[in-house]
């Protein structure tokens, strides 16, 4: 009892002495909590992930600077000459190339930011990328060209110089846009082919834009994309030519209404003209054709070669062509007689060259003959349902 109570005065006695001592030690902000984390501010740490004096690196790398304890307030990526400089992005992780790297090029990286101690710090880089043959580059040429009117029925065909192994990779970064509602699809005609079209055809008067992102994208077996590529074009009015093989007769329409009608003469009993949807794949106003071409020999009695036919538009690699035929205008609206293209006269040759565009739909119909695959640009004979079945995307 007589402890408890001397503990009781010496506690009472303590407060009295803190209550005298207000701004002495024995105030509440003396007291600290042993459990508490010490506060203190950390400088930034930039650490980017290509070394100093690095030879030989991957054109598919993007550069980048991850920042720790602050943040990126500026950065640049430029070849070491400095004529050249590499887009990129600040976020809340660092810095980032928005491009990859040229092969046989050096660089130089220049990064700063600050860190939550409020200093700047600077990380600086030079590096040269691996050197590459033009055997190790892939170059991809597109169809239509930039700026170009093209026909309802047109595809986008992307060809590369060298096989793309990585054809999910690469339909990933292969883009096309359009400022009307249109739902499309890639399809790989082969590791050096692939076509985009849309469900139906397209809209007329839409405008397109294909996009590649392919630039040192590795394509898989050591070749990487040798160039990006932007292509925008646009797609002119609904014309659709209907050509009935049994009746001898060319139909000419533009958004569904019949325009012309023109007699002709197609493929005789040895040549058939192949029915199915063809698309105009190149135009010449004058042309010389040898039957040679097309695989029939010099010798075979079904040969020729004419010079200087007018008014000639393709329509199959195997040598259809729509073209002026006076020669056989006698025949035209009344017998098949041509070894498989479509024959008219100089003067209804000439009306629907001129009105005719790249891309435009020519169908065929009633003939015994089908149209092979590939035998030009035969997209719309294929069914939406295999087309998109033939996306790298399908089974990636």
């Amino acid at each position: 009892m007589g402890n408890r109570q001397f503990l009781g005065r010496s506690v009472w006695a303590g407060w009295a002495v803190c209550g005298l001592l207000a701004a002495s030690a024995c105030t509440a902000g003396a007291t600290k909590d042993a459990g508490a984390p010490e506060s203190a501010d950390e400088p930034i740490a930039l650490t980017p992930n290509v070394q100093p004096g690095e030879t030989d690196i991957a054109v598919s790398t993007r550069v980048k600077v991850i920042a720790e304890d602050g943040k990126v307030t500026s950065g640049s990526l430029q070849t070491a000459d400095g004529a050249t400089s590499i887009a990129s992005r600040i976020d809340d992780h660092g810095w980032t190339a928005r491009e990859r790297l040229e092969p046989g090029t050096s660089y130089k990286l220049k990064v700063t930011g600050t860190g939550d101690d409020g200093k700047d710090d600077t990380v600086t880089r030079s590096f040269t990328t691996q050197q590459l043959t033009l055997d190790q580059q892939t170059y991809p040429s597109v169809a239509p060209l930039a700026g170009e009117t093209v026909g309802v029925g047109m595809p986008v065909i992307v060809r590369f110089d060298l096989p793309v192994k990585n054809r999910a990779l690469y339909e990933r970064h292969m883009a096309v846009t359009t400022d009307k509602d249109v739902e499309g699809s890639w399809t790989w005609l082969s590791d050096s082919e692939a076509h985009y079209r849309p469900k139906q055809y397209w809209p007329a008067n839409t405008k397109v834009n294909v996009r590649l992102r392919l630039n040192s994208l590795p394509a898989g077996g050591g070749v990487y994309g040798q160039q990006d590529q932007d292509v925008s074009f646009k797609v002119g009015r609904k014309a659709v030519t209907v050509v009935d093989v049994a009746k001898h007769r060319l139909r000419y329409t533009v958004d569904g209404k019949t325009i012309r009608r023109i007699p002709v003469t197609t493929g005789d009993d040895g040549h058939r003209t192949r029915e199915g949807i063809k698309v105009i794949m190149e135009k010449f106003s004058s042309i010389d054709m040898d039957a040679a071409t097309t695989g029939v020999d010099s010798e075979d009695p079904g040969y020729y070669n004419i010079a200087d036919v007018r008014w000639a538009m393709r329509v199959t690699n195997s040598g259809e062509f729509l073209h002026a035929a006076p020669w056989s205008v006698g025949s035209q609206g009344v017998a098949n007689v041509s070894h498989g293209c479509t024959g008219m006269s100089t003067a209804d040759a000439k009306w629907l060259y001129d009105r005719s565009r790249r891309g435009d739909v020519i169908k065929y119909v009633n003939s015994p003959r089908t149209l092979e695959d590939r035998n030009g640009w035969t997209d719309w004979n294929v069914s939406w349902r295999d087309w998109v079945a033939g996306s790298a995307l399908q089974t990636s």
